[in-house]
């Protein structure tokens, strides 16, 4: 038997891990003096609501060596091997935290993989993991499954404001200044580890629209889903952008 550890970056709820039998590990956010762990004592909407009324930005930390120790000796206790999916190493120190542990503990049967990307796309990797967890396929199986689907997602993301861009050092507050009084709407992307500035656009629609081209040209090019199959949209806290995105990208033929 193989279980499945992700890390609370993964974006699933806790009621979908608990349903396919997924450990997740938080990262701790620290907001002004008070520190909190990701999805246990602070919500995705307790999240981004702080981040819209406190003063300081909030700062994040990766789950310890310790912590990973335990959680690795509890699944153990009931699993034979343990498959441990995290987010991307050029994001986050928490993959190192968890091969801390592993060596310490010196356990053949933990296997980590850095997922290179993270949010929803480290969760749909979660979800797949787990369903091949449930067929009884081995952790080796399960790693080189994942190994090769790693390289194939790609996180687009439209940003409506520059002000968290500068607040978390991504861009100078010159650069935030510019981009503002031009009304740029930035589009990055996560594919290959790295968070990178993929396009620019100077309305909110348009940088849907880049968006949507991309995903269709990897859906032709580079998936083989000419269809759209594997495409999934995500959102921050606004519900009503999202809706209208999934309604932009249902209008597009694939």
């Amino acid at each position: 038997m193989v279980k499945i550890i992700t890390d609370s970056t993964c974006d699933l709820t806790k009621e979908r891990m608990e349903e396919i039998g997924v450990i997740c590990v938080p990262l701790t956010v620290h907001i002004g003096n008070d520190i909190y762990l990701d999805g246990v004592n602070l919500s995705k909407t307790e999240f981004y609501e702080k981040l819209r009324t406190e003063k300081s930005f909030p700062t994040t930390a990766q789950p310890t060596p310790h912590t990973f120790e335990e959680v690795f000796t509890a699944a153990l206790e009931e699993a034979d091997e343990v498959v441990c999916l995290l987010i991307s190493s050029e994001l986050s120190g928490t993959v190192q935290s968890a091969n801390i542990a592993k060596n310490t503990m010196e356990r053949e049967e933990i296997h980590i993989l850095d997922s290179r990307t993270t949010c929803l796309s480290l969760g749909l990797l979660v979800e797949i993991a787990a369903q091949r967890a449930k067929e009884g396929k081995t952790a080796a199986e399960i790693m080189t499954e994942l190994e090769g689907l790693t390289s194939r997602v790609r996180i687009c993301a439209g940003i409506e404001t520059l002000e968290y861009l500068k607040k978390g050092g991504r861009i100078t507050p010159a650069a935030a200044a510019l981009g503002t009084l031009l009304k740029l709407k930035p589009v990055l992307q996560i594919q290959g580890e790295k968070l990178d500035a993929f396009a620019k656009a100077r309305t909110v629609k348009q940088a849907k629209n880049i968006m949507i081209k991309q995903i269709k040209d990897d859906c032709e090019r580079r998936f083989g889903s000419a269809d759209g199959t594997g495409v999934h949209i995500s959102m921050t806290s606004n519900s009503t952008s999202a809706f209208r995105a999934i309604s932009l990208a249902s209008s597009t033929s694939f």
